[in-house]
């Protein structure tokens, strides 16, 4: 697949822009995980001793744990769609080798599928 290196430099500069955003807020309500590179922990919060601050600090660490993992794939995927323009993979559907499409790519940067094969369930 062979794209204008202004569309593959546009789409690798908001990639690295959405790298970035995605970053600071895994930063806010997570830590990095030591042992597991590109892995975070939620962040337990710790409000008091209180019953009702102890329902609020479980309440708001499973918030955290889902936006964690949300966050996380997010991460993964933006990832990989930079490895790919340097690797010059970028807009090839991982399920059928054909274009991912331009339409496609410049609304959803990291898409890894055209939309045939994402509208077949594959």
């Amino acid at each position: 697949m062979s794209f204008e290196a202004k569309f593959l430099h546009e789409q690798k500069a908001h990639l690295e822009a959405r790298r970035a955003e995605l970053m600071r807020e895994l930063d806010e309500d997570s830590t990095p995980n030591k042992h597991s590179p590109g892995d975070f922990d939620a962040k337990f919060p710790n409000f008091g001793e209180k019953d009702e601050d102890n329902a609020a600090e479980v309440e708001i660490f499973e918030r955290n744990l889902s936006m964690e993992k949300n966050l996380e794939v997010s991460l993964f995927n933006v990832d990989k769609a930079l490895r790919k323009i340097e690797d010059g993979t970028f807009g090839v559907c991982e399920k059928c080798g054909k274009s991912v499409g331009l339409e496609r790519l410049k609304a959803f940067p990291s898409a890894t599928a055209c939309m045939d094969c994402k509208n077949r369930g594959l």
